[in-house]
C-alpha cells in the first residue's frame, strides 16, 4: 500500500478536534496556585478561554500567537495536512488578526506508517499556508505512537481591530459562518455507513479558511468573535455568554447544517462521536433542556469550524453583506444575546 492510500484514521484513537480534552477536565489541568508576574502588554492570556494569546507591541498593533494540533480526521495525508493547518490558522482570524507565518508540529509513527505519508501531510500544510498568504517557516517533529499534526501560528492585529470572546452585549445578534455536522459525517465514515455522494462534504467545510475574520475585525459593530471547534457550538456559546454575563437565546432551527436531511439521518443511525457526550457532560448543566437530536448536533465537535460572531442588531444587514463579500459558507443569524438567566444558553 502506498503512502497516499494509507488509512490514517486507523492509527489514531481520536480524530481532529474531537481529540480535545473536555472543558471540565481542562479546568482541572489548568488550575494553578502559581501567581505569574504581571505583564501589562499581555492583553489576552490564560485568564480567558480565548482562541489565541495577544501581546501588545506598543505601536498600536499586537502579536497574535496560537498553536493547534490533533490526530487524523481523514485518511488522505494531504487533506489531513490542509485541515489541521486551516484549523490552526483560524485562531488568528478569530481574533480579528492576519496570520504572518507558521511553524509545523509533527508526530509520526515512523515504524508503522510510511514516512512518505508524513511528507504528503506537510505538502497539504504548505497548500493551506500558501492560500492564507503565509510561509510554513519551519517546525519540529518526533517519533510518536500515533500521527499528530498541527501548526504554531503567529499573526498581527491592530489593537482597534482586536476581537475576543468576551465583548458581546445584550441584544447582539449571533451569526455562524460555517454549517455544523463535521463530527457526525466523519463518524459515519468510520462506521462505514457514509454514502459515497457525501464523501467530500466534511472535508470541503474543514479546508475553508476563515479569512473573513480579518475583515470582521475591522467592523466596530462586531462585538465578540470565536471559532467553533472541539467543544461544539454550545460549548463556545457558553464561553461567549459567560464573557458577556448574558444568556444566549439559540434558535436551533436556524443553525445551519452541512445537509439537514443527511445529518439527521446519520444521527438517527447512531453516528455520534464520543466527543459529543464528553462535551455535554462538561457543560450540559449550563444549557436548557435538549432533545437527543439537538444534543447530537449542537454538541458535535467541529474541526476547523466556522466563526461565531456577536453583532450589533442595528448593523445586521451590513454584516451579512460583508459575509457575502468574503464568501463565508453561511451567514446565518442563529440567536441573540439576552439578559442573564439561570442558564448560559437557552435553546428554542
Amino acid at each position: 500500500m502506498t503512502a497516499s492510500t494509507y488509512r490514517l484514521t486507523q492509527y489514531s484513537h481520536g480524530a481532529g478536534c474531537g481529540c480535545k480534552i473536555s472543558p471540565s477536565v481542562l479546568d482541572t489541568i489548568l488550575h494553578s496556585t502559581f501567581v505569574a508576574p504581571h505583564d501589562a502588554r499581555l492583553l489576552v492570556g490564560n485568564a480567558s478561554r480565548d482562541d489565541a494569546a495577544v501581546y501588545d507591541l506598543g505601536d498600536g498593533t499586537a502579536v497574535v500567537s496560537t498553536t493547534d494540533f490533533f490526530m487524523p480526521i481523514v485518511d488522505d495525508p494531504v487533506d489531513f495536512g490542509r485541515i489541521a493547518s486551516v484549523n490552526a490558522i483560524s485562531d488568528v482570524y478569530a481574533m480579528g488578526g492576519t496570520p504572518m507565518m507558521a511553524i509545523a508540529v509533527l508526530g509520526w509513527p515512523v515504524n508503522t506508517v510510511p514516512v512518505e505519508a508524513a511528507r504528503l501531510v506537510l505538502e497539504g500544510a504548505r497548500m493551506a499556508c500558501a492560500e492564507a498568504g503565509i510561509p510554513l517557516a519551519g517546525g519540529h517533529s518526533i517519533d510518536s505512537p500515533e500521527p499528530i499534526f498541527g501548526l504554531a501560528v503567529t499573526g498581527r492585529v491592530a489593537l482597534e481591530h482586536l476581537k475576543t470572546n468576551t465583548g458581546a452585549v445584550e441584544g447582539d445578534v449571533l451569526f455562524l459562518t460555517k454549517p455544523l455536522g463535521v463530527g457526525i459525517l466523519t463518524t459515519a465514515e468510520k462506521k462505514g455507513v457514509l454514502q459515497p455522494e457525501h464523501a467530500t462534504w466534511a472535508r470541503d467545510v474543514m479546508v475553508k479558511l476563515n479569512t473573513a475574520g480579518a475583515a470582521f475585525g475591522a467592523l466596530p459593530y462586531v462585538h465578540a468573535m470565536t471559532d467553533v471547534t472541539g467543544f461544539g457550538l454550545l460549548g463556545h456559546l457558553v464561553e461567549l455568554a459567560d464573557g458577556a454575563s448574558c444568556t444566549a437565546l439559540l434558535d436551533a432551527s436556524a443553525v445551519p447544517l452541512i445537509d439537514d436531511a443527511a445529518i439527521r439521518s446519520y444521527v438517527a443511525q447512531g453516528c455520534v462521536p464520543g466527543g459529543t457526550n464528553r462535551n455535554f457532560a462538561a457543560y450540559g448543566h449550563r444549557i436548557s433542556a435538549l432533545t437527543d437530536e439537538q444534543r447530537a448536533v449542537l454538541c458535535d465537535p467541529q474541526t476547523s469550524g466556522g466563526l461565531l460572531v456577536s453583532v450589533d442588531p442595528a448593523h445586521v444587514d451590513a454584516f451579512v453583506a460583508v459575509c457575502a463579500q468574503n464568501n463565508t459558507l453561511s451567514a446565518a443569524p442563529i440567536g441573540v444575546m439576552s439578559a442573564r438567566t439561570e442558564v448560559a444558553v437557552q435553546v428554542g
